[in-house]
């Protein structure tokens, strides 16, 4: 490492650093969900990042861009050198999905050299840039604005400050290159205009040119929270002006923006920048003090979880107390145990499962503290998973209007539903139809039957087949294990409205089994196949926020959504044993659907070609048939792939586990025993990777959602083996996700739910700052390399999105069954 006592490059950790204060290079992949390029985290914040050249001064998730060639770090000359080229031609291949490639090919690198004070940030280029692209090619570096809402700015000694709303004038900024890319035909006809949105009055992210905000300062020095020792950082620009935008003027999910446009003719150094972050020497991380925002049951295991800067050496006394009506009173010291190191942080653990008193207690580390929280034989009787069941699943109804008591949370929505999407069309969200559309209907034309049951999958109102069958499979497998009867809302499926905190006298989660598998079933029909989705086919109606009901007219026309068919044989089975399960759920309640999901699930069977891909998902589909019909064909499917269930039983374990009790073969469960005692061994040697018990290497997004499914699938492993499979992951992937996770946002990842809790997520409300109760976030991200974040942020999907098919429903699951498992 280069003794300078400034910025230094430490090659292990792959980022400068000066005490509390990193400047990370082109380490994180993510520009769309604003993590890539060069990054500046201070005293524990992120506050820049996406250092890079872009084609816009404030540009979308659609926007290009670059594909990185090769990264270099030197540590004897202190620096990080990045090369990339423009267009990324592959974006797509890694989840990101700009709609165009622009026409000019460039490579281009970026230096960032550690310096005393600071660090210098170089752009060179291979050649000048062509005359069309001058003043719009840039360097920019993007600010998180949550953090700096009525703060200020000085900009070559000018003052500002950072509005909470973006505020005009508006200046029109051309493009140089359509944006509407390569949009398909339907019915013979030059639809581009009509596809795009151009039809609807007023903004729209695809056309040729756009408007954003002027900017609010232009000038050669500028310093962004100067009032603020532990965010103060200066950016001076040696070759050409930085302007400030505001990103949220043409993006209502943008960014504040630094940015320099490209000088035309410049090659070596055509950008050099000087980025001064202020160091609090003596800054050490915090202690934060982890528990669940909950609670816990009284015999239930109870631990803290205490995470360090790894600079700290001093260990200070954790202290658990209790909460009465004389205040906060001291129960007993708690000892520290030393974890070790994870991420950037270590971790001490505190345990006191032997605390059962029933009462309002906190645990103290020296000057930190937890949230406070419950111990209590009652702790998940109320309000912990029913606003699954109460708010979030009723609000996601599609098709439906959604009224609580005065609120209407959206009105009646796609009652248009829909037609078939254009053929050999790769859509802008990832949907992708064949040269077919292999249904009668040619690409167009209505398809009836549609416009029933469903939900919208987060805050994008798309219903895709896995998440409405996956959100219907779930609710039926928590209601068969725990006998959920619940009933507070009205679902009207005749006049299609629904009544929040208005009990009908029928089983809500029997009602939302009903509402998934009428749009799943429903398309079956309709189609003579699945649906692969239903989604709107234009970015207008696609960025939609706001009510639901106001994204088509509700009568047949250019506006309906899409439907996508498919052929996928790994989702064509999971699907059948999907709605195999949920036909179960529905005898006696809804008995022709009932019928109508298994035979839909029998035919899927019986006409999927399960090449080796989807031999994981006939084993489901056959495992959830002989469950629901107790027939032998699929009890014999399930001995011949006996094999391939010991070799894959981290994937298709539990679902094996879960047909055992209709097999009535000692032969196949010994063989079955005999790989679970390996599959346990794997996931105790995973979990102790953590501080948390589980097994969690995260990667960029949240990982609670993959956390909540390992906990959801572990109990069926726990209920069938459970001399080889204790009861403590579920208790800690449900610790997990109530506030027991890496980072200094210890919210409950289930909004509404805790004592602190996710309450500005990316939902339907998101551009309100808002949240639906029992939505259950995607939770604390990675900064790669080792930065665990959770912003107060409503357009970070990768850590604040709500999803069906798993998140809420999943969450629900592991609530009810820590509470069974506990009764027991």
């Amino acid at each position: 490492m280069t003794q300078n006592k400034g910025f230094a490059l430490d090659k292990t950790r792959g980022y400068f650093n000066k005490a509390g204060v990193d400047v990370m290079a082109f380490d994180d992949i993510y520009p769309s969900g604003h993590q890539s390029g060069v990054s500046v985290l201070m005293h524990g914040k992120r506050v820049a990042t996406n250092g890079d050249v872009r084609f816009e001064q404030t540009p979308g998730q659609w926007q290009p861009t670059p594909k990185q060639l090769t990264r270099e770090m030197d540590e004897a000359e202190n620096t990080i050198r990045t090369v990339l080229r423009y267009p990324d031609m592959d974006a797509h291949l890694r989840g990101f999905n700009p709609l165009v490639y622009p026409d000019y090919e460039f490579e281009y690198a970026v230096t960032v050299k550690g310096m005393k004070t600071g660090v210098v940030v170089t752009l060179d280029l291979n050649e000048p840039i062509p005359a069309e692209y001058a003043g719009k090619l840039c360097f920019n570096l993007e600010l998180f604005p949550g953090d700096l809402f009525g703060q200020p700015w000085i900009m070559d000694g000018r003052q500002g400050i950072f509005p909470r709303q973006p505020n005009g004038p508006t200046q029109q900024q051309p493009t140089n290159y359509d944006r509407t890319g390569h949009l398909p035909e339907i019915d013979g006809g030059a639809n581009r205009k009509r596809l795009t949105g151009d039809n609807q009055a007023g903004y729209n992210p695809m056309i040729a040119d756009d408007i954003i905000a002027a900017p609010y300062a232009v000038g050669r020095r500028f310093t962004v929270r100067p009032d603020d020792a532990y965010s103060r950082f200066t950016v001076e620009s040696k070759t050409t002006d930085l302007k400030l935008y505001d990103g949220r003027m043409n993006h209502n999910n943008g960014w504040f923006v630094l940015s320099s446009e490209i000088p035309q003719g410049a090659v070596k150094g055509a950008i050099e920048w000087v980025i001064t972050p202020n160091v609090v020497e003596d800054w050490l991380y915090s202690p934060v003090v982890q528990v669940s925002q909950v609670g816990y049951r009284n015999n239930q295991p109870k631990a803290a979880v205490i995470e360090l800067d790894k600079r700290e050496e001093a260990r200070q006394p954790v202290l658990l107390t209790r909460i009465t009506e004389q205040g906060e009173q001291p129960v007993k010291a708690l000892e520290a145990t030393e974890w070790g190191s994870f991420l950037r942080y270590n971790y001490l653990k505190a345990d006191f499962s032997d605390v059962c008193q029933e009462g309002l207690y906190r645990v103290r580390y020296g000057s930190s503290a937890s949230c406070i929280f419950r111990i209590a034989p009652d702790v998940y009787d109320r309000g912990v998973w029913q606003p699954v069941l109460e708010y979030f699943l009723p609000v996601q109804m599609c098709h439906m209007r959604v009224n609580e008591k005065y609120r209407v949370w959206h009105g009646l929505c796609h009652d248009d539903d829909a037609r078939m999407a254009p053929a050999n069309y790769n859509h802008f969200d990832g949907y992708a139809q064949a040269p077919s559309t292999l249904t009668k209907y040619a690409p167009g034309k209505h398809v009836p039957g549609l416009n029933h049951g469903g939900w919208h999958d987060a805050g994008d109102f798309d219903l895709r087949v896995e998440s409405q069958a996956g959100e219907s499979y779930i609710l039926t497998l928590a209601w068969e294990a725990f006998q959920v009867d619940y009933d507070a809302t009205t679902v009207d499926q005749d006049k299609k409205v629904v009544e929040i905190h208005q009990p009908d006298g029928k089983n809500d989660i029997l009602q939302q089994i009903e509402h998934g598998m009428l749009s799943v079933v429903g398309g079956y029909k309709a189609l003579g196949r699945l649906y692969r989705g239903i989604i709107c086919g234009n970015l207008r109606q696609y960025v939609l926020l706001g009510d639901s009901a106001a994204m088509t007219d509700n009568v047949n026309s250019d506006d309906d959504r899409w439907v996508f068919t498919e052929n996928n044989p790994v989702r064509e089975l999971t699907t059948a044993a999907q709605m195999a399960a949920s036909a179960r759920a529905l005898r006696g309640f809804n008995d022709e659907l009932s019928r109508d999901a298994l035979t839909a699930a029998r035919e899927l069977y019986d006409v999927t070609d399960a090449a080796d891909k989807a031999r994981a998902a006939k084993v489901h589909a056959a495992a959830e048939l002989l469950l629901t019909t107790g027939e032998e064909k699929y009890r014999a499917h399930l001995l011949s792939e006996i094999g391939f269930i010991a070799e894959n039983i981290q994937q298709v374990g539990w679902i094996a586990a879960r047909a055992l009790p209709a097999m009535h073969d000692e032969a196949f469960t010994q063989q079955l025993g005999k790989a679970m005692v390996a599959l346990k061994a794997n996931l105790d040697e995973l979990s102790a990777e953590t501080p948390y018990g589980i097994p969690y290497r995260p990667h960029i997004w949240g990982a609670g959602w993959d956390i909540q499914r390992l906990g959801f699938q572990y109990y069926f492993l726990h209920e069938a083996f459970p001399e080889i499979f204790g009861p403590e992951l579920v208790y800690n992937a449900l610790n997990f996700v109530l506030g027991c996770h890496p980072g200094s946002n210890t919210a409950s990842f289930a909004s509404g739910v805790g004592a602190h809790s996710a309450t500005v997520a990316y939902g339907i409300n998101r551009a309100d700052w808002s949240y639906t109760p029992g939505g259950v976030v995607s939770g604390t991200a990675l900064i790669r390399p080792d930065f665990p974040e959770l912003l107060t942020f409503p357009y970070l999907w990768q850590q604040t999105e709500y999803v069906l098919g798993g998140g809420s429903s999943h969450y629900m699951f592991l609530v009810l069954a820590a509470r069974k498992l506990l009764s027991e």
